[in-house]
């Protein structure tokens, strides 16, 4: 399951993403959080909290899906380069396994009494945790990682939806976590159209009614239903891609915008995966289309 890109989305609304996915280390004051590129060794944190104006502790977040035997060198070599770049700065890390069994064990020399690193297993609180706190969207967009049965988590899948639309939040932040959701459910139900994975999450309501039939699938629908599969799930990332470049980047230009939207699923992908390494939009998709020669 690709995770960088949907982490990245949930860690940027803010400090209760960070909780949650910490299993409880709260934020202490006022953060702000970006992600960092560590050029000289081309790595990039998925996240990373920077207190403003508070004496508290820098946090680089890295979330490892499956197991890796390095995962903890990773973690420790960007803690590192960061404190490089702020050696007066308290710097801590925080690595986030799906799962125990993942865990490949800290390096040996720094299983300290109070060591600076902490390890965070999702399966063993987020199910609880969903139990504890049923109305909270940011518990509720994790679900799909650690509910394990395909037939469970479908039947939640509404009510995960509801959660996010319910919720007292900015727009901006529940369209995030709405994104992040719709992502997880459509990696992990990759057999299904997104028109049934919209149906899945919305049959409470008319489909007609929803902010996801608006966000994903109207514009596919003028289509129509017999392109199939492959054509909903490329129409759904490449208007995840516009979104991203629009937030980061500003107006998307016209070739730009046709060029995506005409890429295949695993073009998207690749630029889905870039996009956070880029430094504008040639720099991620290539430069604009030569105009056509004039007929003669």
């Amino acid at each position: 399951m690709k995770t960088d890109h949907p982490i990245y989305t949930l860690l940027s609304t803010g400090a209760e993403a960070f909780r949650v996915l910490t299993g409880g280390l709260r934020l202490v004051g006022p953060y702000r959080f970006r992600a960092v590129g560590f050029k000289a060794l081309e790595r990039r944190a998925d996240g990373v909290f920077e207190p403003e104006g508070q004496p508290e502790p820098s946090y680089v977040v890295e979330f490892q899906a499956q197991r890796a035997p390095g995962a903890w060198y990773n973690l420790l070599t960007k803690v590192g380069l960061l404190g490089e770049q702020r050696p007066e700065a308290d710097v801590r890390g925080v690595l986030i396994f799906l799962h125990e069994r993942d865990d490949p064990g800290l390096p040996l020399g720094i299983a300290a009494a109070d060591p600076p690193f902490a390890a965070v297993y999702l399966n063993r609180f987020l199910p609880e945790l969903l139990a504890q706190e049923p109305d909270n969207p940011f518990v509720a967009v994790l679900a799909p990682l650690v509910i394990e049965r395909d037939n469970e988590l479908k039947a939640l899948a509404p009510k995960l939806w509801q959660t996010i639309q319910a919720a007292p939040l900015p727009e901006p932040i529940r369209e995030r976590l709405a994104e992040v959701l719709q992502f997880w459910l459509f990696e992990r139900f990759k057999s299904l159209t997104a028109e049934e994975i919209l149906a899945m999450i919305t049959h409470l309501t008319p489909l007609e009614e929803t902010r996801a039939y608006r966000d994903i699938f109207s514009r596919g629908e003028a289509k129509g239903k017999q392109e199939g599969k492959a054509e909903g799930k490329a129409e759904g990332k490449a208007e995840t891609l516009l979104r991203q470049l629009r937030r980061r980047f500003g107006a998307v230009p016209e070739w730009a915008e046709r060029r995506i939207t005409k890429a295949s699923t695993g073009q998207l992908d690749a630029w889905l995966d870039g996009i956070f390494d880029a430094d504008g939009i040639t720099g991620l998709i290539g430069p604009a289309d030569p105009p056509e020669a004039p007929r003669t």
